[in-house]
């Protein structure tokens, strides 16, 4: 691996079971595969690269998560082909999730900039823009 690639992304979350049943699916849709599993932690990898979901602690939790704090705003994928942004958008609808700029999508990012931006359960933003 070339010196500075992503080695890994680890996100504490609210509800671990919630994460999974989220995450698990839209992962395996981009091609990730299911890589470790511990009793408070999951984690899905692609190439060498590998995210990973912890449940956060009790005496964590009152502060929920909000994008415009200080730390992490989104996580971006990149898409295929603006088929594959259309098809995970239709399934996240039918999933009930929700699609953020829905009044400016697909080009919420701008007018050369194809994508879908949603929200996971936390809800943290995520984004999957075509090339």
């Amino acid at each position: 691996m070339s010196k500075g690639f992503l080695h890994h992304i680890e996100l504490y979350v609210s509800n671990l079971k919630r994460s999974i049943d989220f995450w698990g699916w839209f992962l395996d849709e981009m091609g990730y595969e299911p890589f470790q599993k511990w009793e408070s932690g999951r984690s899905w990898r692609l190439g060498e690269v590998y995210i990973v979901f912890v449940q956060a602690e009790t005496r964590f939790l009152d502060i929920p998560y909000h994008r415009g704090r200080v730390g992490l705003n989104h996580l971006a994928f990149h898409a295929t082909s603006r088929q594959q942004v259309d098809e995970i958008t239709r399934k996240l609808r039918g999933r009930g999730v929700t699609i953020l700029y829905a009044d400016k999508h697909p080009f919420a990012g701008g007018k050369d900039h194809y994508a879908v931006y949603f929200e996971d359960p936390d809800p943290m933003k995520v984004e999957l823009a075509a090339p």
